[in-house]
């Protein structure tokens, strides 16, 4: 075959088109034109994530892999057998679109409070009606509320009042119903066991109260003498045990009656545990349709926000976990239960081998593997640094370690002299970042760096379409999913043709190599040919 002679200018302009070609072919792979569509509520919105589980810990493990902000709720279905819940993982803008979309469908769903997670002060409080026909609700909410914002002022310093708190009310003729949710300026919880126990802690005096209500009907029954003997205690009292005495007296309203008539709290003590399920707003139980509504003797009105309706802000300052990381100041109670609260709440001390469930006195986070890997990041050099404590904000999926001794800071490229730093692991992106308690870098975040694989969520879990037990249809109903089912169909009952039948495949290889054995060679000069006209056009 006869090729023209191709001169070397015109060889280099055919090399520096090849390279260019190749250089563009490597920057689409890496950086693709477009992504995969994933359908969203509106374009501000992050991309839709609306998933059904039939266990919660599923759905919880299920976030901690989710790249988008999304958290766990808990949905009654009505004619369910009893305690039956479906938990659903979505965000808090998808949710509160369809929570009005679907009214009927979502109307018994409740917040998850993870384990471990920062959260606002919230209270439960009912009384049975029949039962307390002389109480009045509303006093009780307003003199509780006044005690709390007291003992916070006292224990912490935080002023608050009731424009802070959110009060909900899903009151019937038979049962007085509340909640409160605190959304306290620039400060939050720990978790919700830190709340209970700070709640524990203020209302001992009514406890123990309650606790010796036997033991007062025995006093009674020989009153001469136990007035002597009140008498003679009473004299002996310090003035810090009669305020205290004082404080027990107040608390009496907090008294109320149950349907067997005897002494309880008027404060639900048992809704502080981990992963606890918490009614939301506009939701009713099961069966009832009391559902939770703003009460009229509200104070709080939500500051307005840019696209959200003064009603979804009020849904969104219900959630008792949606509480942001920047500026929050964390608050603890790690006090042993004493017969009185502190006057202040206690630190973290350094740990012992006595207890291997601490690191440096604090207890370890839900995710061990996590603390072993920031422990690496401040062992070095020679400095034994150690986590003083964690914090973990459900609502941006950030785990916050404070770090004890060990000062090295990215900003200013050496160690502190005397303010800690923050090791920051983000389990969406999978990566950690350092910041600083130095008034000079409060505001500075350094690099990013990723996550170690063997300890990123998405590594350890595998979770696909088939873990979902439900979905949910066009019309809102929740119904059991056909995925598994489909996925558990044999192979050999795959529709015949859906990937063409192997005999035409063979007969596509044999018109391909004979095509190959047949055809002469293209010259070069009608591939430069081709450039030219390619790059002209």
């Amino acid at each position: 075959m006869n090729e023209a002679f191709i001169s070397p200018s015109r060889m280099s302009r055919w090399g520096d088109r090849l390279k260019k070609i190749e250089q563009l072919a490597q920057s689409f792979q890496q950086h693709p034109l477009t992504t995969r569509y994933k359908p969203r509520l509106w374009p501000c919105q992050p991309s839709s994530v609306w998933k059904l589980f039939p266990r919660q810990n599923m759905a919880i493990s299920f976030t901690q892999s989710c790249k988008e902000a999304v958290h766990v709720f808990a949905l009654e279905k009505e004619k369910a057998s009893l305690g039956q819940r479906i938990y659903l993982v979505t965000s808090y803008s998808e949710l509160w679109h369809y929570y009005r979309t679907y009214p009927q469908s979502l109307m018994h769903c409740y917040e998850v409070i993870p384990e471990g997670a920062v959260c606002k002060i919230y209270f439960d409080l009912e009384f049975h009606k029949p039962s307390n026909r002389g109480s009045d609700g509303k006093s009780m909410v307003s003199l509780l509320i006044q005690y709390v914002c007291d003992k916070l002022m006292e224990v912490y310093g935080i002023k608050c009042s009731a424009k802070n708190i959110l009060n909900l009310d899903s009151s019937t003729e038979e049962k007085f119903s509340r909640h409160l949710i605190f959304i306290l300026q620039n400060a939050a919880f720990k978790d919700n066991i830190h709340v209970g126990k700070f709640i524990h802690a203020i209302l001992q005096p009514v406890i123990n109260k309650i606790k010796s209500d036997s033991d007062l009907e025995k006093e009674n029954s020989s009153p001469t003498e136990n007035n002597e003997n009140r008498e003679a205690v009473v004299s002996e009292m310090t003035p810090e045990m009669k305020r205290f005495k004082r404080e027990e007296r107040d608390l009496s309203f907090l008294l109320v009656k149950n349907k067997d008539g005897q002494n309880c709290l008027f404060v639900d003590l048992g809704v502080y545990t981990k992963n606890r399920n918490f009614r939301l707003y506009k939701s009713s139980k099961a069966g009832r349709n009391a559902a939770f509504t703003v009460a009229e003797d509200n104070e709080f009105v939500p500051e307005p926000a840019r696209r959200v309706s003064a009603e979804e802000s009020v849904f969104l300052a219900s959630l008792v976990c949606n509480v942001s990381f920047t500026g929050q100041r964390i608050l603890t109670w790690d006090a042993p239960e004493v017969n009185r609260p502190q006057t202040a709440a206690p630190q973290c001390q350094q740990g012992s081998a006595s207890n291997p469930d601490t690191v440096s006195g604090c207890q370890l986070s839900p995710y061990q593997e996590v603390d072993n890997f920031v422990l690496t990041l401040v062992r070095k050099d020679g400095i034994q640094g150690n986590i003083r404590r964690w914090s973990y904000f459900a609502a941006e999926q950030l785990l916050v370690y404070d770090i004890n001794k060990y000062r090295w800071c990215e900003n200013v490229g050496r160690f502190h002299k005397s303010n800690n730093i923050m090791i920051i692991v983000d389990f969406k992106e999978e990566v950690w970042y350092q910041k600083c308690h130095d008034p000079d870098c409060r505001n500075f975040r350094s690099s990013s760096y990723p996550l170690p694989r063997e300890i990123c969520v998405s590594y350890i879990l595998s979770l696909d379409e088939e873990d979902q037990a439900y979905v949910m249809d066009e019309t809102g109903n929740f119904e059991p999913s056909q995925t598994r089912n489909n996925s558990e169909r044999p192979a050999e009952e795959a529709t015949p043709g859906a990937w063409g039948d192997e005999r035409d495949d063979q007969a596509y290889l044999e018109s391909l190599n004979e095509f190959e054995e047949n055809s002469g060679e293209i010259s070069d000069q009608l591939l430069l040919t081709c450039v030219d006209d390619g790059c002209s056009q």
